[in-house]
């Protein structure tokens, strides 16, 4: 069993989750009290970055929207990979300059391949 000197150092956790729970509530009291009470048309609408809404918003978004951002992963990754190779270069000396160079032609290889199949061209 815990003895009450071990209990009294868990008192501030406690006191913390007391203090945010109460908060929770109260917050979550005063907006059911003071919010409005019902809906209105204008409020009701999709609203996004300043357009209005068109057509349903269970529209399928074409391939060619997942493709550009998978490619986008893929070289993000690379800038990820190249910045600590750039920050230990001397310390790698030639086989780091030769691992990042087929890393690196790798995926130039890559890009102009997908470049070639045109998943880069917005317009088909």
């Amino acid at each position: 069993m815990l003895a009450v000197s071990q209990l009294g150092s868990w008192l501030p956790i406690a006191l913390l989750f007391l203090v945010a729970a109460g908060l929770a509530l109260a917050l979550a009291s005063v907006s059911a009290l003071v919010g409005p009470r019902r809906a209105r048309g204008v409020h009701d609408e999709s609203f996004e970055c300043g357009s209005e809404a068109i057509g349903s918003a269970r529209e399928r978004f074409g391939v060619k929207f997942y493709v550009v951002a998978l490619l986008f992963i893929v070289f993000d990754v690379e800038g990820v990979f190249l910045y600590p190779w750039a920050v230990l270069f001397r310390e790698l000396a030639w086989p780091g300059l030769a691992a990042m160079g087929f890393f690196v032609a790798t995926l130039a290889i890559g890009l102009v391949y997908v470049w070639k199949k045109g998943a880069l061209d917005w317009e088909h």
